[in-house]
Formats: structure tokens, C-alpha cells, sequence
């Protein structure tokens, strides 16, 4: 992001402004705890606005009985709720769609934390306030701090009850924030007066939750998020209108890290003013060319310190810069940071002299912040663990290059001097310095520079041919072209370190998307888990393995960069280890380090979901010091696209057990009904049969013991569609012995119906397993007789037209309701609740879909075209119709 105090607003800000344009805005009531007066708060704003003239009604309200909230609710229109049968229960939500037709300019929608029934369109009730924002609507919502998701675990540790109804922190993030508040000793008084609770559910609630020290401590917290959110708001705004200053409506903490060993002590003295200034806090390294030199020891120093101020809370940056003291200004005034703690090493008198000092600049050159300075431990004198690249100091073929480029000019210049001064031969000297500066470093440049001026006094400067100078002029001139090929050679070195610096920076980037760009389009765990190992083995140049625990808490291997891969006993404890506290181990950590393995656990908030290992083939640690950053950030990047995974899973599951229960509950009223009647029937035709038998009593108790016959069947056959145990034997079936048949055998079913076939003898044969083509058949006149008015014919039509052949079963009843030509094939599906006046269980045309898709065929229901009825088809595509019917029987 740019700098801010520059008089220019902040791309990101404005854009963040524009994206508001044409949307509602959110105000939320925040409040410590249940009975602070949110609902009441809301109501009275919004009598406020309705008599301003603002169009306001209310969405949902939760008055929890109590009667001065009730009142408030009577002066205005209420949407009434849209009611949800669930498990044999009424559940009343948000008619979200009444809201949005209604279209007023202000809705108030109470508990926006509340998790909607099920069925509902959004899960949770805050999703449907963000439908409401970007239609336009304003919206008043309230909620407790308990329910923020980022102080879910620390509202718990003290109140020791875990809310399982969260907001994100990215709704307060867009919100205008009131805080409802009222002192904990009058909080209590109310709930002892009732007017939060019952007496009884008071009463417990005062020795748990509702305790002072807790309702205390979440008062403090729901202020505390308050001022964190108008401090965020103020600050986007500042950086809209690209105004300067600190703005230190409260304090922002920024610590800078360095490579000396004792850059963890001031991420800890941050930490500390952070808690008492209790602000926000970052860790920032500024990524100077002088980091490219960097020991494998203080990339090591660095990436702990950076890993401390994560586990300490704070946010991290690494700001890449010519200097550390720009970079810092920059960051300072981009963050709008009131306080910045930085160390300082003793430094001898003659390297101030030379070098400058970061503190006094800093000290001097950025006002409006609080600088603490924090002596910090000197780098060893000592030999170096790691190694250490020089700093450019050429190369023999820069060298050679550079010697010929200074004589290339020397000739160039010799031959055109009959027309050039010496002053413009000399600016021809400076060709070579900037290209080597450029190509090969300062040094080379700095040779460059010598050999330019000791070829431009040999050549070009009387007397000729000497190194000697007889005119003074030309002495001048011969200094200033050495001074300004070396400042030359020195800028031009400078903007190449810088461009390296910005290249490598910006390679770094493009990895991370590029892996989370391919990573994020993967929907399978193992292929996620594989393309995790082969990247960061890629990336990284070292061998991976990933863990989890599949069943139970046991870790197994999910993925490895080299399948081969066994560890041993003890890089499983390391694993193991890593997995259970969340914190690395293995080679190269400080727990378990005999292993060869270094183990990073990748995690989702406060919950582990794997572990990432990584080792080297050769000796040394398995991550380079100044790898670390990387892998920091590609095990963050892994362990979200993880945790999506999971996430979806956890939704797939959820889904299959609600239609579990769906179709559980569906059952059992289908057997409860469909069993009873024909059991009923059969139990007293029994009965009768001790008076005598009569060939009445016969045929009913052949015609129910076929009707349970029939239920039981399709119990089974369904079962085994949903098992995939159905095993397919194709043969050339004949319709019209198909279709004389199962009319044969539904004839109990099609009683009081005439049956009319209309399957022309010459259909050609198809290729179909008679025996469920059969089921497919029954089940379909079985419908038909079902729901076919009495009296009326039933047709069977077979039709071979364009080279698909379709067989059709019609009825004359009440046909289809618009929409119900789909829905009439799920799974115990009865449409318009005819199941109590017609019988079945709605499972028939299921089978009938699922044996037919088995097959290869398709079916489809429709009204007739007259509208006299219903028309159900199978459709047999081309594939399957038999073209000679003689050979293929013979086969």
C-alpha cells in the first residue's frame, strides 16, 4: 500500500468506499451480555427513524417475554414469519423473500448470530442481512460480544460455555457498532427481578455465566472490540482522503525486527506495551540488498523472531526497501503506528560516522511517533555459523568484460576526436562504468571508473602517452571523471540491488498464488494432499510428507513427495508431538531434534488438522534459514485450502444424514400406513373364516398378502438401488410381450379401469433386463390405477419415431401440479398429501427412475396433452433398439 501523508488517497480505502455504493448499511447493538437492552435500544431507534419519515419495518424480533420490549414492537409493521416444518414441529424464521418484496429503506432484524431452520436459504440469519445489504436495505441488528468468532475461545476460558453461534469478525468489520451497555451490579439486579429470565433459569444463571467477574470481564471485551472497529473505520477513512498524521485515536504497536541474536527480546518487550497500551501490534522486517548477505544464522534469527510474534499474537510483515529507515518511515506511516520499539547495537564511533544511525534518524526524522529503544545483543565476533556471500566483488570475466568495454570507448573515442572536445570524451567513459556497475556490482564498477580515468589521461590528456597531467584544467577534469564514475558506479549498483530485491519479492508472490491458485480448484483430499508434497518439494527442493489422522488419533501418511518414504519411531513421536501441541518439532526445533525430520503442524485457528514434514538429503537443517518465510507461508495457505476440504466434507455429511432422517421419517409414516391397512384387512378376513370361507374373503386375503407383497418388494428393490447391488442381465425383450404381461399381473391394481394396449406388434425389439423392465412396467400401471380416476381407461402407447422408441402409460385423473414433473420421482414423494387418500408409499416411480437409468433409459412424467391426465414414459435411446432382430435373438 502507499504511504500515507502523502496528500494522496489510498487506492484500497477508495475502493472499499465504492464498493458500499448501492448497498444497505449495517448498525449493530453490541452488547456484554443477554438483558443489556439491545432489543430495546434497536426498537426505540427505529420509532425514532419511522417518525423522521424512514420507511421502517421489523424482520424478526425476539421480545423473550418481556413486556416493555413488546410494547416497542406495537407502532411498528411487522413481516410476518414464514413457518418450517421440521421433525414433526413448527420452527418460525425471517421470511427473507417477504422482506425483499416489501423493499422498505430500514429493517430490524434482532439476534443476528441466530442459526436459521433448516431448510431455510441461508443457514445462518446473518446471511440473510448481507442478502438485505446488497439489495439496498439498511439494517439494525443486534448481538452479544460472546457470539464474535475471534473471541469465541477467550469468551470460553473464563465462562467455561463455548457459544456454538458465531458472527465473523468481517460483519462487525462493515458495521457501525453501538454499544449497549449498563454496569454488571444493575445487570444482576435485573435478573434477579426477572426481566431477563425466568426466576428458575435466573437462578442458575447467576451462579454460572451471569457471575460479576464474568459479565466484568465481557464488558470489557465487547468495549474493547467497539473501539478496535471505530478505530478500524476512522482509519480507512483517513486513508480515503489520503490525509497524514497518526490519527491515535488508540495505540498501534509496531516493533522492528533485525538479524542480531537478540531480535526475539524485542518481540517480547512488544508484546508487553502491546498488553498494556493494549493495541494492536506488528512485527515488521525491512528487507534491505543488505539482507541478500545474510548469514544462515541471522535468516535464522529473523525467521524466529518473525514465528514469535506469531505465536505472541501479532501480525507480521517483511517490507521490502532501499534502507531500513525509508522502509520503516514507510511502514510507520501507512499503519499509523503511535509507538515503534526497535533495537540497538553497540556500534563503534567511526561506523556512525560512516554509516549514520537508524535510531537518531528515525528519532528525528518521524514525529508523532513513541520510540523505544531496547539495547540488543552484538552479533559474535567469533566464526559464523552458516555461510556468508561476499558482497560482489567481481569476477574474472567482469573483469576481462569490463577492461574491454573502457578500451572499446578508448578506440570509439580515438577515432572520432578530430570532432569531439576532451569534455565529451569523457562523458563517453561513463558508458562503461554504468554498464559494469549494472552487470557486475559496484566493485567491478569501481574498477571500471579507475580504468576510465587512467585511459583518459593516458589517450586524451597532453602530454599524451604518459600518466602525467601538465595542465591544471585538465587535472580537474580527470578527478571529477573518476569522482563521478565512482557515485556512478554507487547509484547504479544501488538501483540494481534494488530491482533484485523487488524481483525477488515479487517471485515470492507469484509462487504463493500460483500454488494457492492450482491448489484451490482441487475438491479431493488425497489429490489436495499429493499437489501440497509435490509443490512445496518443488519449491523448496526437499523431500515432504504430509499426516493426518485418518481413523482415530492415530497419524497416518496422507501424501509424500516420494512414496518410499517410512519414518522411523522417532520421527513419528516428533509428528505426534507437533500434531498434539501444535508447535514444530523435529531437526532443527528446539523439541525432539534428533529426528531427520522437521514437522510443522498446519492449522485452522486453535485446531491442528495435519502435519507437514520436510527433510534434506543432505546434511544441515531441512529448511534454509531464509526458506523459512516460505514455508511459513505455504503451510498457512495448505492449511486453509485443508480445512475448506473439511469444511465441505463436514456440509456433505450433514446433508446425508439430514436426508437420512428425511427418509427415515418418511418410512416409518409410510409403513405405519401402508402395512396397517393391508394387515387390517387381512386380519379380519381371517377372522371370518371361522364362520366358513367364501371366495370373497379369499380374493382379499390374496389381494392384501399381494399388496404387502408388493410394499415389502419395493422396499427391497429400493434398498438395493441405494446399496448399487443391482446386477443387470441384457437381453432383446419384445414390448409387447413386456407390456401384455405386466398389464397380466397388475390386474388387482388396474381394477374398475379398462386397459387399452397401443403397442404396434412391429416395435423392433430392445436390449433390457426383462426382469426389472418388468418392475419398471408394474410399478408404472400400478400409479396409473392409483391415481386414474374410477372407471376411466388406462393406455399403454408404444411409439418409434426418429430413431428413439418411447412406451408410454396414461391415465385420466387429476394429472400433475405445475412444477411436481420432477419432484413425483424422489423418493417417497406423494405430491398434494395423496397418500392418505390413494394409499402407496411413495416409493414406486423412484424405482421405476432408478431401474430405468441402470438400464440406460430415461423417464419422464408430464400432463397429457388434453389435460385429461398424466402421462409417464421410458424413453429407450438408439443405443439400445435392436436393428436386426433375427441375428441378435440367435446370439
Amino acid at each position: 500500500m502507499p504511504a500515507s501523508g502523502d496528500g494522496r488517497p489510498d487506492p484500497d480505502a477508495l475502493l472499499r468506499q465504492a464498493a458500499q455504493e448501492g448497498r444497505g448499511r449495517l448498525k449493530l447493538f453490541l452488547g456484554a451480555a443477554p438483558g443489556v437492552g439491545k432489543t430495546f435500544e434497536m426498537l426505540s431507534e427505529g420509532a425514532a427513524r419511522k417518525r423522521d419519515g424512514v420507511d421502517v419495518v421489523v424482520g424478526v424480533v425476539e421480545t423473550h417475554g418481556r413486556a416493555e420490549t413488546e410494547a416497542l414492537t406495537r407502532g411498528h409493521e411487522i413481516i410476518p414469519r414464514r413457518h418450517i416444518p421440521y421433525e414433526g414441529r413448527t420452527l418460525h424464521e425471517m421470511d427473507l423473500d417477504a422482506v425483499l418484496a416489501r423493499a422498505p429503506r430500514l429493517v430490524l432484524v434482532d439476534e443476528l448470530a441466530h442459526t436459521n431452520a433448516p431448510g431455510s436459504r441461508h443457514p445462518k440469519r446473518y446471511q440473510d442481512v448481507e442478502e438485505l445489504l446488497a439489495a439496498g436495505i439498511d439494517v439494525y441488528s443486534t448481538v452479544n460480544i460472546q457470539h464474535v468468532e475471534s473471541l469465541n475461545d477467550v469468551v470460553a476460558s473464563f465462562t467455561r460455555v463455548r457459544v456454538r453461534e458465531t458472527v465473523p469478525d468481517s460483519i462487525l468489520e462493515m458495521a457501525e457498532i453501538e454499544v449497549v451497555d449498563i454496569p454488571p451490579d444493575e445487570l444482576i439486579e435485573r435478573l434477579k427481578a426477572g426481566k431477563v429470565y425466568l426466576p428458575q433459569e435466573a437462578t442458575r444463571a447467576l451462579s454460572h455465566f451471569f457471575s460479576k467477574s464474568n459479565l466484568s470481564a465481557l464488558r470489557e471485551l465487547a468495549l474493547r472490540r467497539a473501539a478496535q472497529a471505530v478505530d478500524a473505520r476512522m482509519l480507512d477513512d483517513v486513508r480515503a482522503l489520503g490525509l497524514g498524521g497518526t490519527w491515535a485515536g488508540s495505540d498501534r504497536i509496531v516493533v522492528a525486527i533485525n538479524e542480531l541474536p537478540g531480535a526475539d527480546v524485542l518481540v517480547r518487550a512488544a508484546k508487553r506495551v502491546a498488553d498494556g497500551l493494549r493495541g494492536p501490534w506488528t512485527a515488521v522486517f525491512i528487507e534491505t540488498p543488505r539482507s541478500a548477505h545474510f548469514t544462515d544464522a541471522q535468516h535464522g534469527h529473523v525467521a524466529a523472531a518473525m514465528t514469535l510474534a506469531t505465536q505472541l499474537g501479532g501480525a507480521v510483515a517483511t517490507v521490502p526497501a532501499p534502507n531500513v529507515v525509508e522502509g520503516l518511515q514507510s511502514f510507520l506511516a501507512d499503519a499509523r503506528a503511535t509507538q515503534l520499539i526497535l533495537g540497538k547495537s553497540r556500534r563503534s564511533r567511526w561506523f556512525e560516522l560512516r554509516h549514520g544511525s537508524v535510531v537518531h534518524r528515525l528519532i528525528r526524522d518521524t514525529p508523532g511517533v513513541t520510540v523505544h529503544v531496547l539495547p540488543v545483543e552484538d552479533a559474535p565476533t567469533g566464526p559464523q555459523r552458516g555461510r556468508r556471500r561476499p558482497a560482489r566483488p567481481g569476477t574474472p570475466a567482469g573483469y576481462a568484460a569490463t577492461t574491454a568495454m573502457v578500451a572499446a570507448v578508448t578506440g570509439i573515442a580515438s577515432a572520432l576526436f578530430h570532432v569531439l572536445d576532451l569534455g565529451n570524451v569523457a562523458l563517453l567513459y561513463l558508458l562503461p562504468v554504468m554498464a559494469a556497475a549494472s552487470l557486475f556490482g559496484l566493485r567491478t564498477g569501481i574498477y571500471a571508473g579507475l580504468a576510465s580515468s587512467l585511459a583518459y589521461n593516458f589517450v586524451f590528456l597532453p602530454p599524451v602517452g604518459t600518466l602525467s597531467i601538465a595542465n591544471p584544467e585538465n587535472l580537474i577534469s580527470a578527478v571529477a571523471l573518476l569522482g563521478i564514475a565512482i557515485a556512478t558506479s554507487q547509484l547504479t549498483s544501488r538501483v540494481r540491488a534494488q530491482a533484485d530485491l523487488a524481483a525477488a519479492s515479487a517471485r515470492t508472490n507469484a509462487t504463493l498464488a500460483g500454488f494457492l491458485r492450482q491448489i484451490t480448484s482441487v475438491n479431493d483430499p488425497d489429490v489436495a494432499a499429493q499437489m501440497i508434497c509435490d509443490d512445496v518439494r518443488r519449491l523448496l527442493d526437499v523431500q515432504v510428507v504430509l499426516l493426518a489422522p485418518v481413523h482415530g488419533s492415530h497419524l497416518e501418511m496422507l501424501a509424500a513427495s516420494d512414496a518410499a518414504y517410512q519414518l522411523d519411531t522417532m520421527d513419528t513421536a516428533a509428528a505426534t508431538w507437533a500434531f498434539d501441541t501444535g508447535s514444530a518439532a523435529g531437526k532443527g526445533s528446539g523439541t525432539l531434534a534428533a529426528s531427520e525430520w522437521l514437522f510443522q503442524p498446519l492449522k485452522a485457528g486453535d485446531h491442528v488438522l495435519a502435519v507437514l514434514g520436510v527433510a534434506r538429503d543432505t546434511p544441515g537443517d531441512p529448511v534454509r534459514a531464509d526458506q523459512l518465510p516460505l514455508l511459513s507461508s505455504l503451510i498457512d495457505q495448505s492449511a486453509l485450502v485443508l480445512e475448506r476440504l473439511r469444511l465441505a466434507a463436514e456440509m456433505r455429511d450433514v446433508e446425508t444424514v439430514r436426508t437420512r432422517d428425511r427418509l427415515r421419517a418418511a418410512l416409518l409414516s409410510s409403513v405405519s400406513h401402508d402395512l396397517r391397512t393391508p394387515l387390517t384387512a387381512v386380519i379380519a378376513a381371517a377372522a371370518q373364516l371361522h364362520h366358513g370361507a367364501t371366495p370373497e374373503l379369499i380374493g382379499t386375503i390374496e389381494s392384501e398378502a399381494a399388496r404387502l407383497n408388493r410394499f415389502v418388494a419395493n422396499l427391497l428393490d429400493m434398498a438395493r438401488v441405494e446399496a448399487g447391488a443391482l446386477k443387470l442381465a441384457i437381453e432383446p425383450v419384445d414390448l409387447s410381450d413386456a407390456v401384455t404381461g405386466a398389464a397380466h399381473d397388475a390386474r388387482r391394481a388396474l381394477e374398475g379401469h379398462a386397459v387399452r394396449l397401443d403397442v404396434p406388434p412391429d416395435l423392433p425389439l430392445v436390449r433390457a433386463d426383462p426382469q426389472l423392465l418388468h418392475h419398471c412396467l408394474l410399478n408404472l400401471l400400478d400409479n396409473a390405477g392409483r391415481y386414474g380416476d374410477p372407471g376411466t381407461p388406462i393406455v399403454i402407447e408404444g411409439r418409434h419415431r426418429f430413431g428413439e422408441l418411447r412406451l408410454a402409460v396414461l391415465d385420466q385423473g387429476p394429472g400433475l401440479p405445475p412444477g411436481g414433473e420432477a419432484e413425483v420421482f424422489e423418493t417417497f414423494r406423494r405430491l398434494e398429501g395423496s397418500d392418505r387418500a390413494v394409499g402407496g408409499t411413495g416409493l414406486g416411480l423412484a424405482i421405476v427412475k432408478a431401474f430405468a437409468e441402470a438400464m440406460g433409459m430415461t423417464v419422464e412424467a408430464s400432463n397429457r396433452d388434453d389435460g385429461s391426465g398424466a402421462a409417464f414414459a421410458l424413453h429407450f435411446p438408439p443405443a439400445l433398439i435392436v436393428r436386426d432382430p433375427a441375428p441378435e435373438g440367435l446370439s
